[in-house]
């Protein structure tokens, strides 16, 4: 991992100040107004231009949301709320997986609509991919991950090969096919300005299949209910066992995931800043200079854990 080195000559040649890396190297100390900077100086907007050519995404560490259009409370309650940052501002902020969740859409025939359970969030599946196909027009070195889910709840709920003729309608009538990386991890290269697919949803097509759990290209925790006394404390556990798990297997072949997000009885809110304060902000903070790749980590509410989220971009530099 690390800085392509055309990058790095045009900084050396073009930037005055700058921050220094633990590598060596160095980052400009300023990014565009759009755009934060993390504490290593990466543009929050544009950080994976800055990973070299030929680098596997399996080697990469990857900020990303759960349920990430559940934006608005109103649409469920705050039990379904888990974000505040619409998906344009996400990706800005350097999110770069996304966890999307469908069930048909009444009155639609051939639309999918985002759901969280059955409570539709009102924003259409083409809208994302509208809004993802936008940011990566404007940031070509770029690449989003996504869950493509089929949800399977309330009157909406579509059957396997309904859901896959939904899909096949957004590849091929709506356009969208080659805004996708379909089969297999792809490198960094072959994955700038595209949607990696992780398709949660039957199919026979050869995609790069989500599991919850493990399978062939998955590593997953995704604990969201837990019996007994403290369970907040014990998924807490979870999250740092998932974070060693990536730290001491370097070399998978599968990617691992790791959701900071817990229900379980509690509001989506309480439960991240809970987790955020006694188990990842202090498991990340003392290994800040630590190399390490942890795969896609979601989250809740990343607006209120922005320096997580910088740290996560940042463990990609060390």
């Amino acid at each position: 991992m690390g800085i392509a080195r055309r990058d790095l000559l045009k900084w050396g040649a073009g930037v005055g100040g700058a921050a220094a890396l633990g590598s060596g190297l160095v980052l400009p100390s300023t990014a565009s107004a759009a755009a934060r900077t993390t504490p290593r100086g990466l543009p929050t907007d544009n950080w994976m231009r800055y990973i070299k050519d030929g680098v596997p995404l399996l080697n990469l560490t990857i900020p990303g949301t759960h349920d990430s259009c559940c934006e608005n409370p109103a649409y469920g309650t705050e039990w379904s709320h888990t974000q505040n940052w619409g998906i344009t501002q996400q990706l800005q902020e350097g999110v770069r997986f996304l966890d999307i969740r469908c069930n048909g859409l009444q009155g639609a025939p051939d639309e999918l609509g985002i759901y969280h359970s059955d409570n539709y969030q009102y924003i259409r599946l083409q809208d994302v991919l509208n809004q993802c196909r936008s940011f990566l027009q404007g940031h070509s070195g770029e690449t989003i991950v996504m869950r493509l889910r089929n949800e399977r709840a309330g009157g909406q709920a579509l059957g396997d090969d309904e859901f896959m003729r939904r899909v096949n309608h957004y590849f091929n009538e709506l356009g969208f096919r080659s805004l996708f990386h379909f089969y297999g991890w792809p490198t960094i290269t072959a994955a700038r300005g595209k949607v990696v697919l992780l398709a949660d949803f039957a199919n026979p097509w050869g995609l790069i299949n989500w599991s919850s759990g493990q399978n062939e290209y998955m590593d997953t925790q995704d604990v969201w209910e837990i019996g007994g006394s403290d369970p907040l404390s014990k998924k807490g556990q979870y999250i740092v066992n998932q974070f060693d798990k990536a730290f001491l297997n370097p070399n998978s072949s599968k990617m691992f995931v790791n959701f900071l997000s817990y229900a379980g009885g509690y509001w989506p809110k309480r439960s991240s800043q809970d987790l955020m304060d006694h188990a990842v902000y202090p498991y990340l903070n003392a290994r800040t200079q630590q190399r390490a790749r942890f795969g896609i980590v979601p989250m809740d509410f990343p607006d209120f854990h922005v320096n997580v989220l910088q740290m996560l971009i940042d463990k990609n530099f060390v």
